[in-house]
């Protein structure tokens, strides 16, 4: 028997598509560390900094938790469309003004419109690959939202320090909108026999909310790692963070999109628990932060861990809604990122003021290994609906 010839991933289509997710994280890292910069040299404290950051990542959320309805009512295309806008544009308002107040509203907006784009992104490449290549199309896609972040983050910074922070906002702005001008490669709003989920009704699945549980508990780990790696180990080498965490990112980035290919073949969810039992041991292991080698061993492990859960629990939510249902899935992978980023940092800080950092870490390592529970529910779940 002949097997027949698996059917294209990269397409016109496609290619046009993801020059928007790059100028949309082009756009956000290029802003994310100069905006606060910025504030400080204007003028403001440390706290009105924070805020910068603090606005921008809850309107993010915001603009998560509407986007499925508007994808519902208007379509992708004029959906990205709009997220995109309000990422790029505002950021030009900030050549005007560096008020405290005009930082903070350039913030909210821009996040509002960052929220829009993550969950459109994802969404869209569900869209445009074939269902049986899916998992290998969004690994695709986490590589080419991940470069960006890895370049234009300190790369803002530096232009910034040479040039000026006027021309850093006006980079930032012709990032964004650069993707407006491929939106005809993404489908418009169009008939669709299926009712729309609600972010309130996916939360009620449980074939969506336990995956989306298991990779909360892995991006609390990776809000820890970067947030509290560079101070744990500053007293071994002052590079080592810097090499840890490029290290973990390119280890995520791989993984990411071979856990794609191999769920293709094989099925995602049987990817799921080998993930997060390597992110709980590279964190674990983050307590041996006295050898620069072990770390940088930890950071492979713990990065290749995050991104095989990255792939496996998006496409296993995608798998399971109909394509009225991609928006939904989208947005509640995109909240469960950000929200374990967000609480992973702060409650880590908390608990190492008590406990101190390798204890902390360790507790890390235990609160992710606990996924493994809804991991194995969900595996056994879907073995005898089969």
């Amino acid at each position: 028997m002949i097997n027949a010839p698996r059917p294209r991933i990269v397409n016109r289509a496609l290619l046009l598509f993801f020059v928007s997710p790059v100028g949309a994280a082009m756009s956000l890292y290029l802003l994310l560390s100069v905006v606060p910069l910025y504030a400080i040299s204007a003028g403001a404290g440390g706290i009105e900094a924070g805020l910068a950051t603090g606005a921008l990542m809850f309107s993010t959320v915001a603009g998560e938790l509407a986007t499925p309805r508007l994808v519902a009512r208007f379509g992708y295309r004029l959906a990205y469309a709009a997220g995109l806008v309000l990422l790029g544009a505002p950021a030009l308002a900030l050549t005007a003004s560096a008020s405290t107040t005009a930082i903070l509203a350039v913030c909210v907006v821009r996040g509002l419109g960052f929220g829009i784009a993550a969950v459109v992104g994802s969404a869209g490449v569900a869209s445009l690959v074939p269902h049986e290549r899916r998992g290998e199309g969004l690994g695709l896609y986490g590589v080419v939202v991940g470069v960006p972040s890895v370049v234009a983050l300190p790369l803002g910074v530096w232009l910034a320090g040479h040039v000026g922070y006027p021309p850093v906002f006006v980079a930032g702005t012709v990032a964004a909108l650069a993707g407006v001008a491929v939106m005809p490669s993404l489908p418009g709003r169009q008939p669709n026999p299926d009712k729309p989920i609600g972010i309130l009704a996916g939360l009620r699945t449980p074939t969506l909310l336990r995956p989306a549980i298991v990779f909360s508990a892995t991006t609390m780990a990776a809000g820890v790692v970067v947030t509290f790696l560079p101070l744990a180990v500053t007293r071994v080498s002052g590079n080592l963070a810097a090499l840890a965490l490029l290290a973990q990112a390119a280890a995520a980035t791989l993984t990411r999109w071979w856990a794609g290919r191999h769920g293709d073949r094989h099925g995602p969810a049987g990817l799921l628990m080998p993930g997060v039992l390597a992110a709980a041991v590279g964190m674990l292991a983050l307590i041996m932060t006295d050898s620069p080698a072990a770390v940088l061993v930890e950071m492979v492990v713990f990065g290749a861990g995050f991104g095989i859960t990255q792939n496996a629990t998006l496409t296993m939510m995608f798998d399971r809604v109909p394509t009225s249902g991609y928006g939904t899935a989208s947005a509640l992978w995109n909240l469960a990122y950000d929200a374990g980023l967000g609480l992973g940092a702060a409650g880590f800080g908390l608990l190492a003021a008590q406990t101190g950092y390798a204890a902390a870490f360790a507790l890390t390592a235990a609160l992710v290994l606990a996924a493994l529970a809804p991991a194995w529910h969900d595996r056994a779940a879907e073995q005898s609906a089969a």
